[in-house]
Parts: structure tokens; C-alpha cells; sequence
């Protein structure tokens, strides 16, 4: 899987990558809670005990996860657009500090056989906010990259 740079404005954070997977394989990871619960949180498999998933306009989502002797990360939000394999936005605010929303917009572009993920968080409460979140972002993606790789090898 091709990796991109991650590019940097003060109150945003940007991640392109391209998979060797339709649409509809990298919109599923993003959208079930099952798969959800194989690759996001702390960027250790198993770390996510929880996930929910409204999927609609509207529809909420909320997704638990720990790290071994560390405290747990309860984040949660709600669609605001939801076009299936195509493009999907929703808020984003932790339990723990609820008065700080950002959004997460992220574009499913079918590109080269496979798909280009365009992923832009905005609207950080500051620059320590959106720094924190790119380095949480890091181990989520690795995750997400080897959920991929075996969801699409399994038969």
C-alpha cells in the first residue's frame, strides 16, 4: 500500500493513502463495528471494546478502546454526511473533553483498481490539539493498513 505525507495547517490534519481495494472494502472498515473493533484505537489489536455505529444522517457512532495500565479512550460523534463508498463526515469529540468537536471528512476515491482515501480532521479546539490527534492518527492508520491486507485475503 502506497503511504503518503501528512500535510499541515494549524487547525487541520490531512492523511492521503492509497489501498489496492474497491471502495466498498476501505468504506466497510470505516463503518461496521465489527470491523472497527479489528484496527481503530490505540494501534494495538484488541484495544477496541466497544463500537457503535448509526450509520445515517444524523446516526451516531461511539467507539471505546484502552492500552494495557493506561486509561481509556472513549470517543464519540454524529454523521453529518453519509454518501456509502464515497464520502463520510461526522464530529468528533472525546468523552473526556466534549466541548472540543472537531470533524473528520474522509473521501473514498476509486483510483489505479483500488482507492485513494482522502482523510482531512478540521476545526481543532488548537495546534496542541490537532498535534496530539496526528499522533494518534499514526497507529490507527498502521492498523487499518494490515486490517485491510488480511479482511482481503481472508476467503
Amino acid at each position: 500500500m502506497e503511504k503518503t505525507s501528512q500535510r499541515r495547517a494549524p487547525t487541520e490534519l490531512r492523511i492521503d493513502r492509497h489501498y489496492p481495494f474497491p471502495p466498498e472494502n476501505v468504506w466497510r472498515a470505516w463503518t461496521e463495528p465489527q470491523a472497527l473493533s479489528h484496527w481503530f484505537g490505540t494501534g494495538r489489536p484488541g484495544s477496541v471494546t466497544e463500537a457503535q455505529v448509526d450509520l445515517r444522517v444524523g446516526g451516531r457512532y461511539r467507539i471505546v478502546s484502552t492500552q494495557p495500565g493506561a486509561e481509556t479512550h472513549d470517543v464519540s460523534g454524529e454523521y453529518l454526511e453519509v454518501l456509502p463508498h464515497v464520502r463520510l463526515v461526522f464530529t468528533w469529540a472525546w468523552r473526556s473533553t466534549p466541548e472540543r468537536v472537531s470533524r473528520v471528512s474522509i473521501d473514498f476515491v476509486p483510483q489505479d483498481g483500488g482507492t485513494r482515501l482522502r482523510f482531512v480532521q478540521d476545526r481543532f479546539f488548537d495546534d496542541e490539539a490537532r498535534i496530539a490527534h496526528e499522533r494518534g492518527w499514526k497507529p490507527a492508520f498502521e492498523q487499518l493498513d494490515t486490517f485491510l491486507q488480511l479482511d482481503t485475503e481472508e476467503p
